[in-house]
């Protein structure tokens, strides 16, 4: 039977026609799918404004004072000069384009980790142990699949990674939602739209907001420009990324048990290959069991240091901000399914344990041996707490010799 020459492709169709051209590409992670993905969630697929040139204005101006009170409480720098940093104030495309440059080394190390350098050709990658669905599901599907599984691995990486950080740019409010230091150090980004919805959402002031945001973030850039906490916490997340393991299983097990019931494959598939979960289908290697508390102690010293500092910036600024503290640490700990799978794969655990823990350490320096006793996590390499340390501050400032 003819196809008729006025027939448009299904949507359906269309889309695998894409996919299937964008995964002819080498490398163990297709980034040109990851950044298709990313931009289409983040937008919704729909064309985005740039930035009013005034909200740029009023946020550097912003910038300047907030950025006068974090040096003076921290006595760190966020330059290597007197000037206040650029604030490149961004929309949520741009957020995708930064975050996805920034963090592709570490996904690629990740897919490594998990594949190995055998499967960086597509067309050697294969998938074993998947299950004879020719009897369960549609005979479209079951083409689709055979069709895709020689390619399979890096698409669906870059799906995933895709659709997990174009969701992220819904959320975030600027580069240290994910408390890491990040590539180039120099650059610091603040999503103007996120800022507002959240203000709206919680009635806050708009500007009190902006202010509050970015006495955090540029607390986070004093901290991680200090050369030897941006190295410790660096090396130890990409040990942690490199440690997983295989699970050939994975994805088997998840076309295993694939709702069939809908009648477009390509959904089914495009749901399929989006998925995190599979992702963390890597198995976490006894490497990574050893890192974690490690690193856990690191993170929750580090974010619960920059939440007493802007909780002190904010009560000389705005005399109070604690609705927008509680807004802001409640979002960050009930963070929805994508935050969390990145924070899996990232080595992270900002739950509400973690940061009650790191809380109560920076209160029992204090309490010991002042503000001051603060400046011991960053005078030399080796001084962020221990697991031991961290529910001990008392062992953390007799090691350090404060």
């Amino acid at each position: 039977m003819s196809q008729d020459p006025n027939e448009q492709p299904s949507p359906g169709m269309s889309f695998f026609a894409e996919i299937a051209k964008a995964m002819s590409s080498k490398g163990p992670v297709q980034w040109d799918v990851a950044r298709q993905f990313a931009m289409m969630t983040a937008t919704s697929s729909t064309s985005e404004g740039n930035v009013d040139p005034a909200v740029r204005i009023s946020v550097q101006q912003l910038a300047a004072v907030a950025d006068m009170h974090v040096r003076d409480v921290t006595g760190l720098t966020t330059t290597n000069t007197m000037k206040v940093p650029e604030i490149d104030v961004v929309n949520r495309s741009m957020w995708v384009h930064h975050t996805l440059e920034a963090y592709k080394p570490l996904f690629t190390e990740f897919a490594t980790s998990i594949y190995g350098q055998t499967l960086i050709n597509p067309n050697s990658v294969t998938l074993e142990n998947t299950p004879d669905l020719s009897a369960d599901v549609p005979n479209e599907l079951n083409e689709m699949i055979s069709n895709l599984t020689k390619m399979m691995a890096p698409a669906m990486l870059g799906m995933s990674v895709g659709s997990m950080i174009g969701q992220l740019a819904l959320r975030a409010f600027g580069q240290y939602d994910l408390p890491l230091p990040r590539d180039p150090a120099t650059q610091l980004l603040f999503v103007a739209r996120n800022c507002e919805e959240f203000a709206r959402d919680w009635s806050i002031n708009v500007t009190e907001m902006q202010m509050w945001l970015l006495v955090q973030e540029l607390t986070f850039h004093a901290v991680f420009k200090v050369p030897h906490i941006r190295e410790a916490i660096t090396i130890a997340v990409k040990n942690h990324v490199a440690g997983f393991r295989p699970n050939p299983d994975a994805l088997a097990d998840r076309l295993g048990t694939m709702d069939i019931t809908s009648s477009d494959p390509a959904v089914m598939m495009q749901r399929l290959l989006t998925d995190p979960t599979l992702l963390i289908g890597a198995v976490r290697s006894p490497g990574q069991e050893a890192l974690a508390p490690i690193l856990d102690a690191m993170i929750s010293s580090v974010v619960s240091y920059v939440d007493h500092i802007v909780d002190t910036v904010a009560g000389r600024i705005l005399g109070t901000g604690d609705q927008i503290a509680e807004a802001v640490r409640r979002r960050r700990v009930e963070a929805g399914d994508q935050d969390q799978f990145v924070e899996q794969l990232l080595g992270l655990h900002l739950t509400t344990f973690q940061i009650d823990r790191g809380h109560e350490f920076i209160a029992g320096v204090i309490e010991r041996a002042g503000t001051e006793g603060l400046t011991g996590l960053w005078k030399r390499a080796g001084n962020l707490p221990t697991p031991n340390e961290i529910v001990a501050p008392g062992l953390w400032l007799e090691r350090i010799n404060y």
